[in-house]
């Protein structure tokens, strides 16, 4: 794909199993289908891969049934909302930390991927089922085995909708009204009929809740540990904001706004290696896209990851650079050059909540170790539904320097009262 782009520019013409597509990396277009004509592009062909696993969740369903679906999910996860799943985030992390912490001890490696993948896979169950995450925690273990990236871990994933279906349904039993994910989805109505959601959609939308809310965030944090790794300038920045934030208490939504460099780093991860590289819409009346006609039926490939490095748009477009993220940055640029989330009205719904996760792991995890990686390569990429290493990434924790010394600071009041004008 790169090299099409290098040779056509911004937009061309491909055969895709016998089929035209246009696959562009301008923002210009991808603003045209994704938010201002987005009423005239639907999911692409190749939603249809999952559409057997999830059913007619929100990723898949269209026209009035998915802006139905929208606005009944939509206020579980407003800002409000979703920094009530904090402590479930930190829960996850503090186990993870006392895991590195005691390989450090002993100079062991650690599977990042693997123990990344089943801290975000704890945090997502626990916010989506709350005190039934013991329970459904057993069936949802091949969320993190080695098989989940083949067809069995497909089929069998698809039977795991029963044990949503049991859950809710002992709820109802027993009149639980639960203050999690799901027990919102259960209390929801529709805003005209004022009907409740039928539970064949119920498990619909939680499925789709787990697999959208599990890779994308746990692949990202991935990278951000690679891209630590390899800039210690940028991990050096990272410590000094952090060691000027008091750790007397588990971050929260409210903490996170004094990590500034924190999140410059996240977006940067996302802007090199966005989780959704590539997103497929389909026309479903006659379009133009600048000066190229595009008929109905017409695959449209909007390729994220060539938008956000695209050379014309970005200052060393492959580099790993946080601080293009400063003040000057604006978030809402028009046309969009960062689609990490999509944008428009078909935006994932689970945005605030995955960011929530990234920095919360990132500041409890970097405060105390740092991660080096093992392999003398680089990684290798591998681009499936997600943008991921084809192999695991395994890296050395070591206990930060400052470490002991932080733990003392933050039991000194004179500190909090030193720092509690904000971070950098």
């Amino acid at each position: 794909m790169s090299k099409c782009f290098k040779r056509y520019g911004n937009i061309y013409r491909a055969s895709v199993y016998g089929s035209d597509v246009y696959v562009i990396s301008t923002p210009e277009y991808a603003e045209h289908v994704l938010r201002k004509n987005w009423q005239n592009y639907k999911k692409g062909l190749a939603i249809k891969r999952i559409a057997w696993l999830l059913g007619n969740g929100l990723m898949v369903s269209e026209g009035e049934f998915w802006k139905h679906q929208r606005r009944m999910i939509q206020p579980a996860f407003r800002h409000n909302a979703i920094g009530a799943f904090s402590h479930v985030i930190t829960a996850a992390n503090v186990a993870l930390l006392e895991r590195w912490k005691q390989a450090a001890r002993e100079k062991k490696s650690v599977n990042a991927t693997r123990d990344i993948s089943r801290m975000v896979a704890e945090s997502v169950l626990s916010a989506i089922f709350g005190a039934d995450y013991e329970y459904v925690r057993p069936h949802f273990s091949i969320l993190t085995d080695e098989s989940a990236r083949n067809l069995e871990f497909a089929k069998e994933f698809r039977s795991l909708g029963e044990i949503v279906s049991r859950v809710a349904a002992e709820r109802r039993k027993k009149n639980i009204r639960s203050a999690d994910v799901l027990g919102m989805l259960m209390e929801a109505r529709d805003r005209d009929s004022g009907q409740i959601m039928p539970d064949r959609q119920l498990v619909n939308e939680t499925m789709t809740l787990i697999v959208a809310g599990h890779e994308t965030t746990a692949s990202t944090l991935n990278w951000i540990w690679y891209l630590l790794s390899q800039h210690p300038e940028v991990e050096e920045k990272l410590w000094r904001e952090l060691d000027n934030v008091p750790a007397s208490e588990l971050p929260d939504l409210n903490d996170l706004g004094r990590f500034s460099y924190t999140r410059r780093i996240i977006e940067e991860a996302l802007r090199l290696y966005p989780p959704g590289w590539l997103m497929t819409r389909r026309a479903l009346k006659d379009d133009y896209l600048g000066d190229y006609f595009v008929p109905a039926g017409t695959e449209v490939y909007i390729s994220t990851y060539h938008i956000q490095r695209h050379r014309k748009l970005w200052e060393a477009a492959d580099s790993f650079r946080p601080d293009r993220f400063g003040p000057d940055f604006l978030q809402e640029r028009h046309p969009p050059t960062m689609l990490p989330f999509s944008v428009g009205p078909r935006n994932c719904i689970g945005e605030i909540f995955a960011r929530l996760e990234m920095q919360i792991h990132l500041v409890m995890i970097a405060r105390q170790l740092r991660l080096g990686y093992d392999e003398e390569k680089p990684p290798e990429l591998e681009a499936a539904v997600n943008l991921r290493s084809k192999h695991d990434f395994v890296m050395t924790p070591e206990i930060r320097a400052s470490a002991n010394g932080y733990e003392t600071r933050r039991r000194g009041p004179e500190t909090r009262a030193m720092s509690s004008g904000g971070g950098a």
